[in-house]
């Protein structure tokens, strides 16, 4: 509801340029911080040489060349694996992250400016 007082232009500019891209870089933090989260970049970090899925073979209690290789190579193999596909995720958590970002900013750019190029395309074609 309008204050008093004011007509349907001053309010019309209110809410396009001061409520509206308020309201704007709200949704923006919000979707910024949902791909922050769903991709648990700084959890992907903290792990990135883990096992995967906690994938792990146990050494041989007693020594036997061939268990012992077996249990390495297969640990080893299971924390590569693990490296490749966090490694992976991060990559493409940050690209989803700036993509986020670079929408966002041309959405609220775009609301700020699409007065103005209305009136300019409008102007364009009354004088040509």
């Amino acid at each position: 509801m309008k204050p008093k007082g004011q007509n349907i232009i001053s309010s019309w500019l209110t809410w396009h340029f001061y409520e509206m891209p308020q309201f704007l870089f709200f949704i923006w933090r919000n979707y910024l911080w949902f791909s922050s989260n769903f991709f648990s970049i700084p959890l992907l970090l903290a792990t990135l040489i883990s096992p995967w899925r906690r994938y792990y073979w146990r050494y041989p209690k007693r020594f036997d060349v061939g268990e012992f290789f077996s249990s390495l190579i297969s640990n080893a193999f299971s924390r590569l694996l693990g490296f490749l596909i966090r490694l992976f995720l991060i990559v493409f958590g940050i690209l989803c992250q700036l993509i986020v970002f670079i929408v966002g900013l041309l959405a609220i750019v775009l609301w700020v400016l699409v007065p103005f190029i209305l009136i300019f395309f409008l102007l364009f074609i009354l004088l040509y």
